[in-house]
């Protein structure tokens, strides 16, 4: 056995600044604070968010290198999220990660966001196991939504994505027609528990191979919202737990849909779920079905490795610094960046 590599990993997509160290493949931290400023707007105002990373980058990467028992002189390598993401708060962490870099004087690694949303299953973890290769990802989150064909670590291709807007988004506007508080994904989980998924019926789109689309539906349930508080103003208040349970089963129906015929068609029995909404109940309960009803292997992250965070960041630099795929000084953040 050589000596350990140690990696301090950067996430600042969106509106959570999150720092994590990692020994090899094991997690020692994995700090993240988020921004309630965003509450109040009912989403993510981007001149906000990289304000409130400024902020928080410093005492954030501080808590990760205590949590860890680790110091700066301990480092081998710094890793952050190119992108893609909000390019104001792509660039905070970027800056931050290639300033110590420098300063350290050790390799810079950059990381693609989407890539660590897969690869996060690859974390050491003694209470889960880890997929094969190849196997099928189906990254699904408030700005993403693919099935992506994983044949090794950064062998990825997509098989499928959104058309137009992200599963994790007609999410968000369906809880904002709600007036539920943001973010509303998982206060429709929430309350879709005490509902009945068949209660409304929402047309689903027809969409070629494995591809995606979800304006329509939002558009569809905003019309139907509509519709019925003509005749009931308080239609709304007395029914969101149906209208929850509704929705949600619509959206994970339509997700799964295309999971199965990727499944079917490509032969592909290893299936890996990641990205925010893999915290979505159902969708971790019904995936798991697949394993009867397809003959095939499901993984399903820890709950804290679904939401953006710098563990799945650091995985990937870390099988990154064994392959010495480092960057430079000069490397710009990406707002869209594929594999």
């Amino acid at each position: 056995m050589g000596k350990p590599v140690y990696i301090l990993a950067l996430e600042s997509s969106c509106d959570d600044t999150a720092a994590a160290v990692l020994k090899n493949s094991t997690i020692l931290s994995n700090v993240i604070a988020g921004q309630k400023v965003h509450e109040a707007f009912g989403g993510v105002v981007p001149e906000l968010a990289s304000r409130a990373h400024q902020q928080n980058i410093v005492p954030v990467v501080q808590q990760a290198l205590s949590k860890a028992c680790i110091s700066l002189e301990n480092l081998n390598a710094i890793a952050f999220t190119k992108g893609p993401g909000l390019l104001g708060s792509l660039l905070v962490g970027m800056s931050f990660a290639k300033s110590l870099s420098m300063a350290l004087n050790i390799p810079l690694i950059e990381v693609n966001h989407l890539q660590a949303h897969i690869l996060a299953h690859f974390i050491d973890d003694e209470t889960k196991t880890k997929p094969d290769f190849p196997f099928l990802a189906l990254t699904v989150s408030g700005g993403h939504t693919q099935i992506v064909r994983v044949d090794d670590f950064f062998d990825m291709t997509v098989i499928g994505e959104t058309t137009d807007d992200a599963v994790g988004e007609a999410f968000d506007k369906t809880a904002k027609l709600l007036n539920l508080p943001y973010p509303g994904g998982p206060m429709i989980d929430q309350l879709a528990q005490s509902g009945n998924p068949l209660a409304y019926r929402f047309t689903k789109p027809k969409m070629e191979g494995y591809n995606f689309s979800f304006s329509g539906i939002k558009t569809g349930i905003m019309n139907f919202l509509n519709n019925q508080k003509v005749s009931n103003p308080k239609f709304i208040q007395e029914n969101i737990s149906d209208i929850c349970a509704s929705v949600q089963h619509t959206l994970v129906d339509i997700l799964l849909e295309k999971l199965t015929l990727a499944i079917q068609e490509t032969g592909i029995k290893n299936v890996a779920i990641g990205g925010g909404v893999s915290a979505n109940s159902e969708l971790r309960k019904r995936i798991g079905g697949l394993e009867h009803a397809l003959d095939c292997k499901t993984f399903i992250p820890k709950f804290e490795y679904t939401t953006d965070n710098a563990a799945m960041i650091g995985i990937v630099g870390y099988h990154k610094y064994l392959n010495c795929d480092f960057t430079d000084e000069f490397t710009t953040s990406k707002s869209r960046y594929t594999f």
